[in-house]
Order: C-alpha cells, then sequence, then structure tokens
C-alpha cells in the first residue's frame, strides 16, 4: 500500500473517530451548555446561569476508575458516574425519572412540592432526607449524606439562591441553566447534562431525540392557513401580573402550538410585572387565558378578582390551566416530567388552540376551568 493511501486511510480513521466522539455530546437545540472530550476527562461548561450573567463556569468529570488529571486549579471534579445526588430543585427529577436513575436521590430540597409519587414514597420511608428548612439549608445533613453531586440553579439574587456557605463546604455542587432557554425542546435537552455525570449519553441521547421528533411532528401540524387564536397568560401574583416576554420559553411554545401571544412581540425573554388594568387593555377580548395561578374553577378565579369576570375568554370559558397533575401537597408534574416532555405539553396546548386537529386528545397537564 503506498503512502499516500495509508495517510489517506489514517486520516479518514480519525475524523471518524472524531465524528463519534462529537455525535455523542452534539446539541441540537441547547445553547446554555457544552460538553468536550479530554480523553483522560470531559469538561462541562455552562453559560448563562442567569440574566446577568457574564462568566462561564466549568467542571471537570473524571471516571472514578481513573486517576486524577493535571487540571486547571478553578474546575470543580465530579467522578463519574456518581451514585449519590442531591437535587435541590424538583425540576431535576423529571430527567432523572428518565433516565432511570430515582433512586439514586439521597436528599431533596423544597421537598414539599415535589410531584413524582416514588419520590415522595422514598421520601415517606427516609430513603431521601429534607436539606432544606425553610429557606435555609442544613449544609450538616448534606455533609452526611456524602453525595456525589449536588444540583441546583441560580437566579442572580443572593437573597434565594445557594449561599456562600454551601460552596465553601467543599461538597460537590454544580450549576445548572436550563430554565434560561428559550426553547422548550432546548429545556428537554438538558437531560444530556444531567446524563453526563451518570455516564449515560447514549441512552439520553436516543430519549431525547424521539421526544423532539415527536415534538417536530406536532408542530407541523400547524400550517399557514390555520387561524391562530389570540392568547394571554398568568394572573396577577403579590400585586403585579407577570407576563412572559416574547422570547420566553411560555411565548415559544404558544407560537409552535399555533396560538397568537399578545405579547409576541416584546423582545425579552425574562417576565414582564404589569398591572391588571394594562393587562386587560390588551387581553380583554383574547380567544383563551392559560395558567391562571394555582385556580382550577371559574369560580375560585372570580371570587380572587371580580375584574376576572370582564374577561371575554373567561366569559366564555376559554380558561385552560396546567393543574392536572397537582400532587395533593401542592407538586405539579409540568416542572418536573413536563420539562423533559414539552412535546406532551405542545400536544395539549394544541388540542386547546385546534382541538379539530387533536380529536382523540387526552389532555396530559392541562384542564379547562369549569
Amino acid at each position: 500500500m503506498s503512502r499516500l493511501r495509508i495517510l489517506s486511510s489514517c486520516i479518514v480513521f480519525i475524523f471518524f473517530a472524531y465524528s463519534l466522539v462529537q455525535a455523542e455530546t452534539a446539541l441540537r437545540y441547547a445553547n446554555n451548555f457544552e460538553i468536550t472530550e479530554h480523553g483522560t476527562h470531559r469538561i462541562l461548561t455552562i453559560r448563562n446561569t442567569h440574566q446577568k450573567a457574564e462568566s462561564t463556569i466549568r467542571y471537570a468529570l473524571v471516571p472514578k476508575d481513573q486517576a486524577l488529571p493535571k487540571l486547571a486549579d478553578n474546575l470543580t471534579v465530579i467522578r463519574t458516574p456518581v451514585e449519590r445526588v442531591v437535587v435541590m430543585e424538583t425540576v431535576y427529577i423529571g430527567y432523572l425519572e428518565a433516565l432511570q436513575k430515582i433512586d439514586t436521590i439521597v436528599g431533596a430540597g423544597t421537598i414539599d412540592f415535589i410531584s413524582n409519587s416514588d419520590v415522595q414514597a422514598r421520601i415517606n420511608a427516609g430513603q431521601i432526607r429534607s436539606v432544606q428548612i425553610g429557606q435555609g439549608l442544613d449544609i450538616e445533613r448534606m455533609l452526611l449524606l456524602q453525595p456525589d453531586l449536588i444540583l441546583t440553579s441560580i437566579s442572580g439574587d443572593p437573597t434565594f439562591d445557594v449561599p456562600a456557605k454551601l460552596t465553601r463546604s467543599g461538597l460537590p455542587v454544580v450549576l445548572s441553566a436550563g430554565y434560561m432557554e428559550a426553547h422548550p425542546l432546548a429545556r428537554a435537552e438538558w437531560i444530556k447534562f444531567i446524563a453526563a455525570f451518570f455516564e449515560a449519553d447514549a441512552q439520553a441521547t436516543e430519549l431525547f431525540d424521539a421526544m423532539a421528533n415527536r415534538y417536530e411532528r406536532l408542530k407541523a401540524k400547524i400550517t399557514p392557513e390555520l387561524e391562530h387564536p389570540t392568547v394571554f397568560a398568568g394572573a396577577p401574583y403579590s400585586g403585579a401580573w407577570y407576563v412572559a416576554g416574547g422570547e420566553s420559553y411560555m411565548a415559544r411554545a404558544i407560537d409552535d402550538a399555533g396560538g397568537d401571544y399578545l405579547w409576541a412581540d416584546t423582545p425579552r425573554q425574562g417576565a414582564i410585572a404589569l398591572d391588571t388594568e394594562r393587562v386587560f387593555l390588551r387581553a380583554a377580548q383574547a380567544d383563551i387565558w392559560l395558567d391562571p395561578s394555582h385556580y382550577r374553577t371559574r369560580d375560585e378565579l372570580f371570587a380572587a378578582d371580580q375584574r376576572f369576570t370582564k374577561f371575554h375568554a373567561a366569559k366564555v370559558g376559554s380558561v385552560f390551566n396546567n393543574t392536572k397533575q397537582v400532587s395533593s401537597n401542592g407538586g405539579n408534574a409540568i416542572w418536573e416530567t413536563g420539562i423533559v416532555h414539552p412535546d406532551k405539553m405542545l400536544a395539549d396546548l394544541i388540542a386547546i388552540f385546534h382541538p379539530e386537529l387533536m380529536p382523540d386528545h387526552t389532555f396530559v397537564f392541562y384542564e379547562q376551568l369549569k
């Protein structure tokens, strides 16, 4: 064989091998994290951890059966695969359930808002311990649990975020930024982020690709000639009505489902604080009202504020809330399984906006207020 042929064969092999590695961690929608391979370890880079974030955060994932390589001093090292996990927010439960890793959870914050029945059973059996007391964290209990991984996020507000005491404890704290993604599929793709700690990349990719393909097939039902109903969402909280911006997760979901979101022209990803009068000026004649706080009947809604009776959507009964799977303690499955399965949420929304397209649909997360 000639030297040229040998060289060509080597180049093809190297390119093929490189492509396989890249395919393992390739991202289709998510923008706020990336995983890069370095032979002895992987680097997990997180961007956009909150609205005012200016820097990135990097973690080194090193297999437990390998010696610790020489790494930069500013890297947090996580040994993989992890076996003992603490989840500080309920959203991680949906990812862990999809990956069949619920049994790795040994501690949890905000346990009163957990919807998953298996997790609740493990809490009641003492297999999952609460690591939060009100707004405070039980650092001593976390140390005793000896977790391999603590999953949490930050908002940029020190009043609510992980206290400095936890970060100084030496515990394996990892910040995520899935909630900062604007596309429902981008947020769902963070299953690959979670899977990296379990060395379950192939499983996560298979799960995500199947779900994303279902989402795109549903979205394809919305053709240009369809008439889009006008939609608004939310309800006042502590005196302000927080309306999702036009570049938000919710705005994208409504658009993909064939709805005309009334604040779609607002170039903002976060929420906009308005008073009820300003919302009424724009949404008085809207066709559909989504997610009016925790209310599950129109009587409850109207009892909260008689002005709500003046909205056209409320008068004609076109009010839908994502409260179908709310547990007795107030946990809502849409913030667990719904984040990982936005295809199911999209199907619900299409059935609300265009019931003729989904004649046999059974609602998963949404219910109509009666």
